[in-house]
């Protein structure tokens, strides 16, 4: 960056001044007293027209009569207009137009009253044009002076485009404000001499440590809806030995269909260091698919479901229920979204989706024609130790959503499922596995469309691993990491449900539609981030792996089959069928439920047949012929004969099996 000149500082009085509360008075009254200004411009425009073409040019009665017609039609059609009842933004482009349409008519009657004499209705139309249009410009510049922020922290903007604007605009515009902006930043050369509202471009992101020394500001701003990771890493790495702090804007997936306003700068999040691609969504596709529909989120005030409500209500649902057991999280979310939580409005309900009777009631009231499915037990190393909680939970209450949805007829379900659900290890994975199933089996018998939607960790969630770190470095304790080298796939809570609605509104039926999460991030770099961010030193210790944790998550289960790519953010793969009539019952002991989850967690055969390897050695007093070869279809696919053999030697056992462990089928 070559330095030509020193910026300039602000300058003029301050807002307690006596120009200043002029400037004030003058704006607070600025349309009648445009109405002197306007009429004061046509005398000084006549009297310059009759200067420059003479006194002799014509003489002072057709002058007279010249100033009372454009007077007179100043005013009726300039309040026909609207330009003296604030119809337009004051010193606007639109506001000008108004000027020219009243130009043009003033004009065509000069024309009549001087008979045809252009020259002198031409330079007084224009004349007379320049001074109301300068008039205007000149009070609104001097109200934006008297108005700028003066105590705020002077700040440089990184980026020149509408964001950018429209911040600048909204600081400039507060004198009150916590921010002055001085200066810009863009790395675009056709911007280099850029200006926006008096704020110049004075560099690229490669000068910025430079510019903020020479304009002696206090914090950068990156002013970029959806900023490259890699970008706000090397603004962040340049500003480090400066000691300014940088600050930045919320991803377009949370502003979703708002204008960025101030109280939308923030700190930086680990989330935007992670390296995530922006994400692009059909709008439209997603609107259609919501729009005047009846919709109904169950686990309503969790993470995601809230979000989901969130943008749900943006889309103009007919109705939109949401359905939690937590009654604070309704408090909370139904706050967030109305302003006001008095807990009376119909779209609020209080229920367990363990609790069949109820939910039965509920769709049958509400007859919702879509549900989004993102109740759940969820922290793995809780249900490590309590197994049968996710059974209860996420099998059975799965299972009980489904049941009413299929019987209200419900059009679309979209059940929010989980990584770990791919070649499942744990309690949590095996349960949102089944819940997968359980819904592909829906689809096959009931009206509408059925699908899963299986994505990894949001960052910032509720027992996030991010919200564990902060407080242990809040506290001043260690960070504890599993392994140095376990490895997540993240994404921001935000993208994860726009990702969810665009599934849902080009999802297949009985289909598992998968998120493309990019690459999985390193916890200890997660750590690590945030301890540099906190400027605390904090001890990054090991603990291990916990039992049921990969040391890698993956999204695709090795016996999935073919993964067809249907958007550029989602993938598709098939779900086998799962009879619900063979599920064990919600009370069912531990032991049955290892041994229906082995049975069917892992197998690429129909899950109304499973494999039966695992059951065999589990079912007490179960008999088996001496020397019979336990044979699997991946073993003997190489005769047809053979493996329908296997497949009805395992139809027989999981009958025996069920008899004997799982009891009487459960009946939907």
């Amino acid at each position: 960056m070559t330095v030509t000149e020193l910026p300039n500082s602000m300058t003029g009085e301050s807002p307690g001044s006596w120009s200043s509360r002029l400037a004030i008075r003058i704006w607070k009254r600025k349309s009648w007293l445009q109405v002197v200004f306007d009429v004061a411009a046509w005398i000084v425009a006549a009297g310059l027209a009759w200067s420059v073409l003479g006194f002799d040019w014509v003489d002072g009665t057709a002058i007279a009569v010249v100033l009372a017609v454009s007077v007179a039609l100043q005013l009726l059609v300039g309040l026909s207009l609207g330009l003296y009842r604030s119809r337009y933004h004051y010193g606007s482009f639109s506001e000008y137009g108004g000027l020219v349409l009243l130009c043009l008519v003033v004009i065509c009657a000069l024309l009549i009253v001087t008979a045809g004499d252009a020259p002198f209705a031409l330079l007084i139309v224009f004349s007379a044009l320049i001074l109301m249009s300068g008039s205007r410009y000149v009070i609104r510049y001097v109200h934006q002076i008297a108005t700028r922020p003066w105590q705020g922290e002077r700040v440089l903007v990184v980026g020149a485009g509408a964001a950018a604007e429209s911040l600048i605009r909204q600081m400039l515009s507060d004198v009150e404000g916590a921010y002055l902006p001085v200066g810009l930043i863009d790395d675009d050369p056709h911007k280099k001499h850029l200006s926006i509202h008096g704020v110049r471009v004075r560099g690229t992101s490669k000068d910025i440590a430079e510019v903020v020394d020479w304009l002696n500001v206090s914090g950068v701003i990156v002013a970029i809806a959806d900023s490259d990771a890699q970008f706000l890493q090397s603004c962040r790495d340049r500003l480090q030995m400066t000691g300014r702090w940088l600050r930045t804007i919320p991803p377009l997936a949370e502003l979703v269909d708002r204008r960025v306003e101030i109280a939308d700068i923030r700190d930086l999040k680990v989330e935007d260091l992670i390296g995530r691609s922006p994400i692009h969504t059909d709008l439209s596709e997603i609107v259609e698919s919501i729009a005047g529909r009846r919709i109904l989120v169950t686990g309503a005030g969790g993470s995601i479901g809230s979000e989901l409500c969130r943008q749900l209500i943006s889309l103009r649902p007919e109705s939109l229920i949401m359905l939690d057991r937590d009654e604070s999280a309704l408090h909370g979310v139904e706050l967030n979204l109305f302003g006001s939580a008095l807990l009376t409005s119909p779209n609020t309900v209080l229920a367990d989706i363990r609790d069949a009777e109820a939910l039965d009631r509920i769709f049958a009231s509400t007859r919702p024609q879509v549900v989004f499915h993102a109740a759940a037990l969820k922290h793995l190393p809780m249900l490590q130790r309590f197994p049968q909680e996710a059974w209860k939970t996420n099998v059975h209450g799965t299972l009980n959503v489904l049941e009413a949805a299929a019987a209200a007829g419900v059009e679309t379900f979209v059940n929010i499922s989980t990584d770990k659900a791919a070649s499942p290890t744990s309690e949590l994975g095996r349960s949102k596995r089944i819940a997968e199933q359980l819904v592909s089996g829906f689809a096959a018998r009931a009206a509408g469309t059925y699908l899963s939607v299986r994505f990894g960790n949001v960052l910032g969630s509720r027992g996030s691993v991010l919200l564990s770190f902060q407080e242990q470095i809040r506290r001043g304790d260690p960070v504890t990491v599993t392994d140095p080298d376990v490895r997540r796939f993240f994404m921001t809570i935000p993208e994860a449900s726009q990702l969810v609605l665009q599934a849902a509104a080009i999802g297949q039926d009985g289909n598992v539609m998968v998120l493309d999460m990019g690459e999985p991030v390193r916890i200890d770099d997660i750590a690590r981030s945030l301890v540099a961010m906190s400027d605390r030193q904090s001890e990054i210790i090991y603990t291990g792996l916990r039992e049921g944790e990969k040391l890698d998550e993956e999204l695709f289960g090795d016996y999935e089959g073919a993964v067809v790519r249907i958007h550029e953010k989602i993938s598709r793969v098939e779900a086998p069928e799962l009879d619900a009539r063979v599920l064990p019952r919600w009370n069912a002991s531990k032991q049955v439920i290892d041994l229906f989850c082995a049975q069917t967690c892992m197998s690429e055969v129909d899950t109304h047949e499973p494999a039966e390897e695992p059951a065999r050695e589990a079912v007490a007093g179960t008999e088996r012929a001496p020397g019979t070869v336990v044979r699997t279809v991946a073993e003997t696919g190489k005769a047809p004969e053979i493996a329908a053999e296997v497949i009805a030697e395992r139809r027989e056992f999981l009958e025996a099996a069920t008899r004997r462990i799982v009891g009487e089928p459960h009946v939907v």
